[in-house]
């Protein structure tokens, strides 16, 4: 028995060191999950908001139209396995006397986690419905002008339930602000050729996102590192845990949706970063190759979204020559939304990369958290010239290789020009 326990932490040495040489690791994303644990979970991470900042626009315009995508918010995972394995597990932990403090503080966590998922896939939590809330909030304040000259607004949801009620939170919030505004929404089978465009993307980048995780073999994967947190005795542990790798799968499982539950505590701290950052960064790949303007597949896949470029186009056109509408808001998911601002060419999630670069570079915790939104606000002047400002996260943002008229501010017609913004 001493003889495992001594082959045990020779393994875990060697992987601590090997980590710390690896080429592979990106300081960037090494820095963000350091500081924030739970931005791990990319695509599962909550919103974060920061600061908004606007760049005067040219004198003598006005905001008068707003296009909009949004991701629904907050939501459950699929599959409540891994919750209630990880719990039997460690109550068996528990009943042989093991079990570390830490361990039973994640028993009991991952007992409010298994709860809150309730045996319910993919269902809006209360979080994200107020994520969408204060998103609307926030539109309104920053473009009062929007709101206050036009009071039509469409909305359209996906018919999945949680983009729904997202579409729900975000109109309510904005009558709230508004009680005179007229909100149309709508949703069904017709909306979703233009909402969720995605057929066929596996057979498009399949072989290029199986291909690009031969890389990640070499990244050290710690997973007996996690035994020592949980139990005091490895050794014994390992009597009733079949499979370090796979325990460590289910607590990870269990943390990256702890938060979409405002479950605040840190559920990461028991696993070894480098498990952590492995499984980020595989998901990172697996997110940006799938539905971004990767070298490899861009090309192919990208051009899923022209339906919803075209949606956005024919209403801002509509928009623009009759001033009916305030905004026009759609209530989707991750995948269209990325293809979406692939195919703008809007600069930082739009990007180009090489596979080898895409961590150095794209940073899903922040490219397409939960509530992730594209805002488009166009601007006229009095001789009828229109502009349009790409926002990002409520951030603005450039397209590539197209130039502005000034600051973020792109020229209407141009843009419609040059929309294919991934083939730049």
């Amino acid at each position: 028995m001493k003889t495992r326990s001594l082959i045990l932490t020779a393994l875990l040495t060697l992987l601590s060191a090997a980590a710390s040489a690896q080429p592979w690791r990106s300081e960037a994303a090494v820095r963000a999950l350091q500081a924030e644990p739970t931005r791990a979970g990319n695509n599962l991470n909550s919103y974060e908001f920061f600061e908004l900042k606007d760049t005067p626009a040219p004198k003598g315009y006005t905001p008068f139209y707003i296009s909009h995508y949004g991701r629904h918010g907050s939501r459950s995972n699929w599959g409540g396995k891994d919750y209630e394995d990880l719990i039997r597990t460690l109550e068996v932990g528990k009943g042989l006397g093991i079990l570390t403090p830490g361990g039973d503080s994640l028993r009991v966590a991952a007992r409010k986690v298994l709860e809150s998922y309730d045996g319910m896939d993919g269902r809006l939590s209360q979080r994200g419905a107020r994520e969408h809330a204060a998103l609307a909030e926030r539109m309104y304040h920053r473009y009062p002008e929007v709101f206050e000259n036009h009071k039509n607004i469409r909305a359209y949801a996906s018919t999945v339930q949680r983009c729904i009620i997202s579409m729900n939170a975000f109109t309510n919030s904005l009558i709230r602000q508004d009680k005179e505004l007229n909100i149309r929404l709508d949703t069904g089978e017709q909306f979703m050729k233009y909402i969720d465009p995605t057929e066929g993307w596996q057979q498009v980048t399949g072989n290029a996102m199986r291909e690009s995780f031969e890389w990640m073999r070499q990244v050290p994967d710690d997973t007996l590192g996690v035994l020592s947190r949980l139990f005091t005795d490895v050794d014994k542990a390992l009597t009733f845990v079949d499979s370090p790798r796979r325990l460590t799968e289910k607590v990870f499982n269990t943390a990256v949706v702890a938060e979409d539950f405002d479950i605040e505590e840190d559920l990461y701290r028991f696993l070894p970063f480098d498990a952590i950052y492995r499984r980020w960064a595989q998901n990172n790949l697996f997110l940006y190759l799938g539905h971004c303007n990767s070298a490899a597949v861009g090309a192919q896949r990208v051009p899923m979204a022209k339906p919803t470029v075209d949606d956005i186009v024919t209403k801002a056109d509509e928009a623009i020559a009759t001033g009916k509408y305030a905004a026009d808001l759609r209530f989707g998911h991750d995948y269209p939304l990325m293809a979406l601002v692939s195919y703008l060419g809007i600069e930082g999630v739009g990007d180009r990369l090489e596979v080898k670069d895409v961590c150095n570079n794209w940073l899903g915790f922040w490219n397409i958290p939960m509530a992730s939104n594209l805002q488009m606000i166009f601007y006229r002047n009095k001789a009828g010239r229109v502009l349009v400002k790409f926002l990002y996260q409520e951030q603005e943002r450039l397209l590539r290789g197209l130039k502005p008229v000034q600051g973020p501010y792109y020229d209407w017609e141009t843009v419609k020009a040059n929309i294919e913004g991934y083939k730049r």
